[in-house]
């Protein structure tokens, strides 16, 4: 099996909906030229504008709409009210193409647009369908913003229900937190999991001629700060980059757990960066649900993403420190010439990628199993400057809120240890996302 290439664009379809009778009804062509370049000019990362040729103004219009969204594989549709509408025409719609929207009601004394829009919400409510709802003049940059948020959702919402994760090996022992939910992951999120067998997969890495990965080394040591690790550990570690990569491409994985602890401590710790850095998370110790948040960020951010352990406060700060041995994509680095390809730590042996993080603001996520689905978390703060606290990749944050309110709350919600972090606010996005799947959403205030 060959994997499908990846598709990080945004496909939002935008569409017109209207009854001739109703004042701004002859409006609606003009008004899709202006959100049409509304959104186009905004400067939003990968978005694709999908727009059919006829506002919907009847059952056929509907269902040609439906049909043009659903041949062009639109992860959401925003619907505009340039005037009041017949709600049934938009169900209509969405029985050929049953996607996220975002609802777009525009003010107007005699329009009607928001009565309509109203109406709408309410069917869309009782029937279960994920929406968004605005109500703002056409190209409003606020309404725009919230518009990209809810789409980015729904298209990282379409890649997850397609994502197969690879589980190398198995989950740690004692870490019940991590064990996947699988049918409750496939039911609500949609990734798969495929079960990697540890033996045949490192008798595959053994069979990678080493002669065939020297210049890769060599050319790796020009990209850091400092070598400490064995040739030999450089080596390995880059056999068994090559194999679960070709595992990847075979496998058609779009994100690996691999069960490391203790004895591939050091071994699969290099694959994980390089890999972070091509767009294909690994999460340490088995997590599989931590892979699938990996994946959650990476996809919307386009960059590789922390793979980290919650471990201690620094009181004086207001500070807490996330970090975990050493998998982290080189550009998550401070500078390059801070990164050490040394020995992992507790073994003292293998290779790990060793620097402290970059500062700016983070966004964290933590997932877990329930007994009744999944539970999704968020926090977020400012990452700063910090040296090499733990012999790992520390990210060092301080938060708005005191860190024993936080310690609290992580122990209330009953969340895990394993947090997730990309730079920027992903915050929206990922409680957007959580919502149209029926996930738990915990947030800090």
């Amino acid at each position: 099996m060959v994997a499908e290439p990846t598709r990080n664009a945004v496909r939002l379809g935008i569409v017109a909906v209207s009854n001739p009778l109703e004042v701004g009804a002859g409006q609606s062509p003009v008004l899709l030229d202006q959100l049409q370049v509304a959104f186009t000019t905004a400067g939003f990362r990968q978005l694709e504008i999908l727009r059919p040729p006829q506002p919907l103004t009847d059952p056929l219009s509907a269902y040609q709409a439906g049909r043009y969204f659903c041949e062009q594989r639109a992860d959401a549709i925003c619907v505009l009210a340039t005037c009041w509408f017949e709600d049934y025409l938009v169900l209509d719609m969405l029985e050929e193409c049953e996607v996220p929207l975002v609802i777009w009601a525009r003010p107007g004394m005699e329009t009607g647009s928001l009565c309509g829009m109203q109406q709408l919400g309410y069917i869309l409510k009782q029937l279960g369908k994920p929406y968004c709802f605005l109500f703002d003049p056409v190209g409003a940059q606020v309404s725009l913003q919230r518009a990209w948020q809810y789409a980015a959702a729904a298209a990282l919402r379409h890649q997850l229900r397609r994502a197969r994760i690879g589980w190398l090996g198995h989950r740690i022992q004692g870490m019940t937190e991590i064990t996947p939910h699988e049918l409750a992951l496939k039911k609500l999120l949609g990734p798969r999991v495929v079960g990697i067998d540890s033996q045949v997969f490192l008798e595959r890495a053994a069979k990678v001629p080493a002669n065939s990965v020297e210049d890769t080394w060599q050319e790796l040591k020009t990209q850091v700060g400092q070598v400490t690790a064995t040739k030999e550990a450089g080596i390995d570690s880059l056999q068994v980059y090559v194999a679960l990569k070709e595992m990847i491409q075979e496998l058609g994985l779009a994100a690996v757990a691999v069960g490391c602890y203790p004895h591939l401590m050091g071994r699969v710790c290099l694959a994980a960066s390089l890999l972070g850095e091509e767009g294909v998370p690994v999460s340490c110790e088995g997590d599989v649900n931590g892979a699938v948040g990996m994946l959650m960020l990476t996809r919307v951010t386009g960059q590789p993403v922390h793979n980290t352990d919650f471990l201690d406060p620094i009181p004086a700060e207001n500070a807490i420190v996330f970090t975990h041995c050493g998998s982290g994509g080189f550009s998550l680095a401070a500078n390059p010439s801070v990164i050490n390809l040394g020995p992992v730590r507790l073994m003292n042996r293998g290779l790990c990628c060793l620097f402290p993080a970059r500062p700016g603001p983070v966004t964290l996520i933590n997932i877990v199993p329930t007994l009744g689905g999944y539970r999704i978390a968020s926090l977020y703060g400012e990452a700063v400057e910090t040296d090499m606290v733990f012999p790992g990749n520390p990210l060092r944050v301080r938060f708005a809120a005191d860190y024993r309110q936080i310690l609290s709350w992580v122990a209330r919600e009953g969340l895990g240890h394993h947090w997730m972090a990309t730079y920027g606010d992903s915050r929206q996005t990922v409680a957007d996302l959580a919502e149209m799947t029926g996930c738990e959403w915990r947030a800090l205030a």
